[in-house]
């Protein structure tokens, strides 16, 4: 097995929050959303967490402060997901193993999907392997798009979808596994020619699948994680859930 890396998406400000704290300091069940994230990475065994910082970036770094296995990014302009990975390349590039890309506002991500999605990429020779969720309602997110054989084609968007692919009930997640030395080819090729002009990491999977690299999507996230944190009702909703599932607070 060879190293295991991570990429934590924590620039965004979370403007519904209401609030000036980042949103990945914001507490859940009295801990900063962002630490069970960290916490997931560590318990799969990822040597280094490299963590995407933007607004009130010395506030994240003040609060995650001693943790030997972190790095800190800037990201200084929001122009998407795809830029905010470019901004790792420095780190990225000499590393020879696995990169797993989630964001840091999802504190009910589990080990034991990590775990799957990790040992299923590592043993089958994948480029990109996405963390998918099967959803009775998927409505607002990308769908898995696959061919008559099941096979892997893309991530098409709500806005974007035809009335068939809004029936798709695999969602992506934006989890994602990459090959690193492929994940820093993706992100060379990666335009930002789309109406917000920005640069989408899922962009990536679909810029290996037409190199001819074996892409692939796993739905093997639990119903709990597809509770992500963009509003004070949405934290109370993690807060229950993680509640009912055995959380504590230490």
């Amino acid at each position: 097995m060879g190293k295991r890396i991570a990429v934590v998406l924590a620039a965004g400000k979370g403007t519904r929050m209401q609030s000036e704290m980042p949103k990945v300091l914001f507490p859940v069940l009295g801990r900063p959303m962002i630490e069970y994230v960290l916490d997931a990475l560590r318990e799969v065994g990822v040597e280094k967490i490299i963590c995407v910082v933007g607004y009130r970036s010395d506030d994240v770094k003040s609060a995650l402060s001693g943790a030997e296995d972190l790095v800190f990014v800037e990201q200084t302009e929001q122009l998407g997901t795809g830029h905010a990975v470019q901004m790792c390349l420095n780190e990225l590039n000499s590393i020879d193993g696995s990169v797993v890309v989630l964001a840091g506002d999802s504190p009910l991500v589990q080990s034991s999907s990590l775990t799957e999605l990790f040992e299923a990429f590592e043993s089958e020779g994948h480029a990109c392997l996405l963390g998918t969720l099967k959803r009775d309602d998927p409505t607002g997110l990308g769908r898995i798009v696959r061919d008559a054989d099941g096979t892997f084609e893309g991530i098409v968007e709500q806005k974007d979808a035809t009335p068939e692919q809004r029936e798709i009930t695999e969602v992506n997640m934006s989890t994602y596994v990459f090959d690193a030395p492929r994940l820093v080819d993706a992100l060379s090729r990666l335009t930002n020619d789309n109406a917000q002009g920005e640069y989408y990491l899922t962009d990536c999977p679909q810029i290996l699948k037409g190199m001819g690299y074996k892409v692939d999507a796993l739905p093997v996230l639990k119903a709990c994680e597809a509770h992500s944190i963009n509003s004070r009702e949405q934290l109370a909703e993690v807060e229950r859930v993680m509640t009912e599932i055995g959380y504590n607070k230490n």
